[in-house]
């Protein structure tokens, strides 16, 4: 069995498969103070929980995008599951090509969802991830990164908000039945999700515009199900698109 992390500034999404096939996903949240053996007790009790024992994995695969946490995860694996787990980076995965000034200063996140996309999806993509920021990602029709737009994640932008406005308090992330609000909470709610949603339409125009053909464009992230649904343009949303990609990643370069 295969072990897939991807570590966010948010959330740690964790994965197991078997084969080709992805038996469940979790998340835990990601607290930079925890020490290594607490990661270890974290990850072996979630794997319990899933009737799955330490003898049964038998390879690891990593991305993350807090490099402090990077180091401690990687212990953790080894201690637990006594195999050394693949760590993807842009120089770890070459085989991506990357056309920007600096290269290898692409985000793991953002190699794995590239990966994935360019596997799973034809001809030009543009890869969407919703999290505490909200990226996307644009592939020319030979799967190359050509570049990323990144931007405040909706709950960042919503955290930012509520805490500079005196009058205005934190809602729920909901779509409102209405684009102009009858009260306040529909007001802000109107403006995070629609918002969010023109917003996305109009960027992928422009990044189809740059890329100078139509683009197929997939979502994933998790405030990515909300948003995706009130675009006007078609967005195939995936739950699972980076666990994929590590899985992919992992097949071309882990241990056999």
């Amino acid at each position: 069995m295969l072990l897939a992390l991807d570590v966010g500034n948010t959330n740690i999404t964790l994965g197991v498969y078997e084969g080709e096939k992805l038996l469940f996903v979790t998340r835990m949240a990601t607290n930079p103070p925890r020490m290594e053996d607490e990661y270890a007790s974290a990850m072996l009790s979630i794997l319990h929980l899933y009737n799955i024992h330490t003898s049964q994995v038998n390879g690891a695969v990593l991305s993350s995008v807090v490099p402090r946490l990077t180091d401690d995860l990687a212990r953790a694996v080894r201690r637990v599951w006594k195999v050394e787990p693949f760590i993807v980076s842009a120089q770890s995965v070459p085989e991506l090509k990357v056309k920007r000034d600096v290269p290898n200063t692409l985000g793991a996140d953002l190699v794995v969802g590239a990966v994935a996309a360019k596997a799973m999806y034809h001809g030009p993509c543009i890869v969407i991830d919703m999290g505490t920021a909200t990226t996307l990602t644009g592939l020319n029709a030979d799967g190359e990164v050509c570049g990323v737009v990144i931007i405040p994640g909706v709950g960042t932008s919503l955290d930012a908000l509520t805490s500079r406005a005196a009058q205005l308090s934190s809602v729920s992330l909901t779509a409102p039945p209405q684009v102009l609000g009858r009260n306040t909470m529909e007001c802000i709610q109107s403006g995070m999700v629609f918002g969010t949603a023109c917003m996305l339409d109009g960027l992928c125009d422009r990044i189809e515009g740059e890329l100078g053909a139509p683009c197929e464009v997939v979502a994933t992230g998790g405030l990515a199900g909300l948003i995706v649904p009130h675009c006007s343009r078609k967005i195939t949303f995936s739950d699972t698109l980076l666990l994929d990609g590590l899985k992919i990643i992992w097949d071309a370069h882990g241990e056999k």
